[in-house]
């Protein structure tokens, strides 16, 4: 691992010198790609620096042990190893982590699909509140979020809603969102007070560029139709929602949030991409028998992943046994309580594997 560490510090520093380089900088193109090299490395980099600093720390603490020359400062050296110690092998760990190999969507904007499941109108008020819970949490972290398509149901509910969220390490955070998401509560149309359960499904695609997923014309068939609102009436007259199937797989994409037809096309092809590369991945990791099934989850969004209990007010992450009483506090978007521990289990099985 040193050996590693030792050459990723020397490309660091290279990369450092380049991206200083007037000439480099005259070439925007090159310079960027340098500059977001450094990056990727910077983390890894410095812990491995205050590795080396604590490292020899230890060292020159020993020295005076051996010296024996002060007692006094033999305590106080004894005292500094065993603290820095401690510090040695929480970087060891932080930098086991960071070596670890990167998911490639990591840095991806995201789309990200809420639809009603079982519950009737209760479930569709329910993916509402989970649109809302995702919304103030892009909005915490200055993710511009915006609305692809969209399925509301006369009472304010969500039969299914499609988000593209764009922003740094989006789909790092997002990921482990995919499944059922259920509710147990009272619903405000039922009259005797019992608690109903109910449920909507969430996916998470990493949005798929032109270049990694290659659609011909000849592949789709686009349909047009007009715009519906509420109760299925018409919010305008002319056909300017688009329907796009993509008839090798069948998958079928609707996008109606904008008056303009070529701006609806535009914005169901990026949801259509984003679907087609999914498939793909799913078919290439089902022919791989040693595909490795995370301890936080498949990303099947068949899967129950949490419970969210009015009553109790009680959010469960059913992967990892996480319950936290702060339900009114998830749902305004402090979504990070629940995110970090998954992403923490998710390095350690990860490291378990190694």
């Amino acid at each position: 691992m040193i050996e590693k560490l030792a050459a990723l510090a020397e490309k660091y520093d290279a990369l450092t010198q380049q991206v200083g380089d007037p000439e480099i900088i005259a070439n925007q193109s090159q310079w960027q790609k340098l500059v977001k090299a450094r990056a990727d490395l910077e983390d890894v980099v410095l812990a491995y620096r205050q590795y080396l600093d604590v490292k020899e720390e230890i060292a020159g603490a020993e020295q005076i042990i051996n010296d024996k020359s002060d007692p006094d400062l033999v305590e106080l050296a004894k005292m500094d190893i065993e603290e820095n110690q401690k510090r040695l092998a929480e970087l060891e760990r932080q930098l086991k982590v960071l070596l670890l190999p990167k998911d490639p969507n990591d840095e991806k904007n995201v789309i990200l699909e809420i639809r009603a499941g079982t519950g009737g109108e209760e479930a569709a008020l329910f993916a509402n509140d989970l649109y809302k819970m995702y919304s103030r949490y892009a909005e915490k972290h200055r993710w511009h979020m915006e609305i692809m398509n969209a399925n509301f149901t006369d009472i304010g509910g969500l039969k299914e809603i499609v988000l593209l969220i764009e922003g740094k390490g989006v789909y790092s955070r997002l990921k482990f969102e995919s499944g059922v998401h259920r509710v147990q509560r009272v619903p405000a149309t039922e009259s005797s007070g019992r608690i109903h359960t109910s449920a909507a499904t969430v996916a998470v695609l990493p949005e798929a560029e032109e270049v990694e997923v290659d659609i011909s014309p000849n592949d789709i068939r686009i349909d047009l139709f007009c715009a519906t609102g509420p109760g299925g009436q018409c919010v305008n007259t002319t056909q300017s929602a688009v329907r796009i199937t993509h008839i090798p797989t069948g998958i079928v994409v609707s996008c109606q949030d904008e008056k303009s037809q070529i701006k609806n096309k535009a914005k169901g092809m990026r949801v259509l991409r984003a679907r087609v590369m999914e498939k793909m991945q799913e078919e290439a990791a089902a022919s791989e028998a040693s595909a490795r099934k995370s301890q936080v989850g498949s990303g099947d969004r068949s899967e129950r992943i949490r419970t969210y209990n009015f009553p109790e007010r009680r959010v469960t992450d059913h992967r990892i046994g996480l319950t936290l009483h702060k339900l009114e506090w998830i749902l305004e978007g402090e979504l990070d309580e629940i995110i970090d521990p998954l992403i923490t289990s998710d390095q350690a099985q990860r490291l378990k594997e190694e």
